[in-house]
C-alpha cells in the first residue's frame, strides 16, 4: 500500500514550481503548501504598514512577525488555496511586481526565515504534502522522500513571468525587460544569501522544463513520486 510521503520542490523563480506542486498534489490527493506565497505575504504586510518603502526597517519587520497569522484556505469554487494573513485574503496583491521586487530581500532576513521554516515544518508534520520554495529540500524538509529541483532558461522564465503579470493585472505598467532584470536580481539574491541559499541538493532530481509542457513534466514528477513510494 502506498504511503503518504513528503515532496519538496525547489528551484529558480518562474520555473513553474507552484503550478507543478499544485498539479502533483491534486493527482496524489496531497496537501499543497506554497512557501513562496508566505514570504510574499510578509513582504506585502510590511509594505502595507510602511515598514518597506525605499528600504526595509528590519527591526520593525521582525517585531511585526509576532502580530501575523498565516494560513492557506482552499476555495472549492476555483480549486485553489489562497493565503490569508490575519484572516484577510492577500492572494490578489502578493503576485504584483511591487511585492516581487522586495521579496528576496525580505527572505534574506534570518528572523523571517526562522519564523517561516518553523511554520512550514508544522504544516508538513502529518505527511502527504507537496511543498515548493527555495530551501525546502535543503532546510525545511531535508528528510523528504522525493526532492525535485526545477529550472528553465532565463529567457523562457522572463517571458512566462511577464505573461503571468499581464494576465493578472493588465494595468500594471511593467516591461519584459523589467521582469527579466527582476528575475536576474532575485536569482543572485536567492543563490548568494548567507542564510539558506537556493541550492540543488545532491539527492534532488533535476527537472528542466524549458522545452516540455505541463503534462509532460507532471508525468515525470508522478513517476518519480511512485518510485519514492507514493
Amino acid at each position: 500500500m502506498a504511503k503518504r510521503i513528503s515532496i519538496a520542490i525547489d528551484g529558480y523563480s518562474s520555473t513553474g514550481k507552484s503550478t507543478m506542486a499544485k498539479a502533483l498534489a491534486r493527482k496524489l490527493g496531497y496537501r499543497y503548501i506554497d512557501t513562496g506565497a508566505m514570504y510574499r505575504g510578509i513582504t506585502y504586510s510590511a509594505q502595507e504598514r510602511g515598514i518597506i518603502s525605499s528600504s526595509i526597517a528590519i527591526d520593525a519587520l521582525v517585531e511585526m512577525l509576532s502580530d501575523l497569522t498565516l494560513d492557506f484556505r482552499y476555495d472549492e469554487s476555483v480549486e485553489r488555496s489562497d493565503l490569508f494573513v490575519n484572516d484577510i485574503n492577500v492572494e490578489p496583491f502578493i503576485r504584483k511586481n511591487k511585492v516581487a521586487s522586495w521579496v528576496s530581500k525580505v527572505a534574506e532576513i534570518s528572523e523571517v526565515r526562522r519564523y517561516l521554516v518553523e511554520a512550514q515544518r508544522k504544516m508538513a508534520d502529518v505527511g502527504g504534502v507537496v511543498m515548493d520554495g527555495r530551501d525546502i529540500a535543503s532546510v525545511v524538509l531535508p528528510q523528504a522522500e522525493l526532492k525535485i529541483f526545477m529550472t528553465a532558461s532565463p529567457e523562457i522564465r522572463a517571458q512566462r513571468r511577464f505573461q503571468e503579470l499581464q494576465e493578472k493585472d493588465s494595468k500594471e505598467a511593467v516591461s519584459l525587460e523589467d521582469v527579466a532584470e527582476n528575475l536576474r536580481e532575485r536569482d543572485y539574491l536567492d543563490t548568494h544569501r548567507e542564510d539558506s541559499p537556493l541550492v540543488q541538493t545532491e539527492d534532488a532530481r533535476l527537472l528542466d522544463n524549458s522545452n516540455i509542457n505541463m503534462d509532460e513534466q507532471l508525468e515525470i514528477a508522478l513517476n518519480w513520486a511512485k518510485e519514492a513510494g507514493a
